[in-house]
């Protein structure tokens, strides 16, 4: 840390992430801001620097304060693993500093007590607060915790059978002695085996009846904001059930760009690489926090990005800076099952795959970012849809038949030629041009009516277009 950098520390005064002491502080002064940091953003502490007035005092003896925070760092329960504090030349002063990084793996006490950061104070954590805290950071798990009432007759044994049939590594053993491996079982105090959070979501009959918010709300909106025009689906039962319903959610619902050349052949690309797409929900489902029970994992697509949100905080030392390289899991025990039945890699959790596909696809790279609630990762496309309503399409030449056709039936066209499909409803079209109004498309299915060159067949909502031969 530089004299500049030091300055502009004090110049900001003391915060939730920044604090000071005199040079002379005790360890008994110097524990509970370390443990507070720490349980919260991280943070700097100063040795030196007046408390009331933020005027630098420095420390007499470096080496000495220097031993005093190492010593704080071991009072601490479980004792605080840091980088060693440094000395600090400030003009005539000499102190020192201490960092705490953010996304420590623990919840750290002082003398018995859990504290935190608001604003310049350390401040004591309320039950809530420490519960959900030593969840988040792995201290206590939720997935190994036992649901109050729940018994064997919850799970769905034949899944369960299914999941133990294709275990090679755990041959020989019954399936209740499987899942008690894996943590998806555990012995209660009268000796009787029930179910954990885990075992309910991967094999649970009723999830959700168990375990409030653990679905996926997945929705396609027609354009790049939430609207009154979108399709939805609410995808419940077990975790991999959801997946899969999730990933044939995106086979539907995911654009695809069409280039055509001069001989008609077709080349159709996902608007995203669907494998991208899939882990990124994959890495939702695994990580999420399921303590949090208000909302589930959120899948939204828009005409320009697809995000999926889940509930909860990064896990442990996971940063959004270090994502693709940190690997630290909220739920092995789920990582693990889902690993053994094929929808994650168990070491690699999938994100640098997703950087590597959207590059080879020259997409964007995605976007990480923490918001209020959990974590949310965007993908970005390259506005598909100006090319599906802007340009004529290159196999027909903005022309069919002698009538001049614009590109939204271009792509009419091409469904019911091309593509091979005897019939096309409002709803084919839509969804292949989803920014366009509805009442638009009509005009241009009637126009191509008019021009002869589709029939209407059926009425209202049963109402659909052939080509006219």
């Amino acid at each position: 840390m530089d004299t500049e950098e030091l300055q502009s520390l004090i110049n900001g005064g003391r915060r939730a992430e920044v604090d000071w002491l005199p040079g002379e502080a005790p360890v008994q002064d110097i524990a509970p801001i370390l443990a507070a940091l720490a349980n919260s953003q991280g943070g700097t502490l100063l040795l030196g620097v007046d408390p009331a007035t933020g005027a630098l005092e420095g420390v007499a003896d470096a080496e000495a304060a220097i031993e005093r925070v190492l010593q704080a760092t071991l009072d601490i329960t479980p004792p605080l693993i840091i980088p060693l504090a440094e000395k600090v030349i400030a003009g005539e002063h000499a102190l020192v500093a201490v960092n705490v990084p953010r996304g420590l793996p623990h919840v750290y006490a002082y003398d018995g007590r859990f504290l935190a950061r608001q604003e310049a104070r350390n401040i004591p954590l309320d039950a809530r607060a420490l519960r959900q805290m030593l969840i988040e950071r792995g201290d206590v798990s939720f997935e190994e915790m036992v649901p109050p009432g729940v018994t064997q007759d919850d799970l769905d044994w034949e899944q369960v059978r299914a999941y133990v049939e294709g275990l090679k590594s755990l041959s020989g053993l019954s399936p209740e002695e499987v899942l008690l491996k894996r943590g998806c079982l555990a012995r209660g105090e009268d000796g009787q085996y029930r179910p954990t959070n885990a075992g309910i979501l991967l094999f649970g009959r009723a999830p959700q009846e168990i375990i409030r918010g653990s679905e996926i709300t997945a929705a396609r909106f027609a354009g790049v904001e939430m609207s009154d025009t979108f399709v939805r689906q609410d995808i419940g039962g077990t975790l991999p059930a959801q997946l899969r319903r999730a990933q044939t959610f995106l086979a539907d619902h995911l654009r695809k760009q069409v280039q055509m050349g001069a001989t008609m052949a077709r080349d159709e690309q996902y608007e995203y690489p669907l494998e991208a797409a899939r882990e990124v929900i994959v890495n939702a489902v695994a990580h999420r926090d399921y303590s949090i029970r208000g909302d589930g994992v959120r899948l939204y697509l828009f005409s320009d990005r697809m995000e999926v949100t889940s509930p909860g905080g990064l896990p442990g030392p996971v940063t959004v800076e270090n994502i693709a390289e940190e690997r630290f899991s909220r739920n092995p025990v789920l990582v693990q099952v889902l690993a053994d039945m094929g929808f994650i890699e168990r070491l690699g959790y999938g994100i640098d795959r997703v950087i590597a596909l959207m590059k080879a696809q020259n997409l964007p790279a995605p976007q990480f970012e923490e918001t209020a609630g959990g974590v949310r990762v965007t993908l970005r496309n390259r506005a598909i849809e100006k090319a599906q309503t802007a340009a004529p399409r290159p196999g027909f030449g903005g022309q069919f038949r002698g009538e001049e056709i614009n590109p939204r039936q271009e792509y009419a066209l091409d469904f019911l030629i091309n593509q091979g499909h005897p019939r096309i409803t409002n709803k084919d079209l839509q969804e292949l041009c989803p920014d366009v109004h509805a009442e638009t498309l009509r005009r241009d299915f009637a126009d191509l009516v008019s021009k002869g060159i589709l029939v209407k067949m059926g009425e209202k909502r049963g109402s659909y277009y052939v080509l006219k031969k």
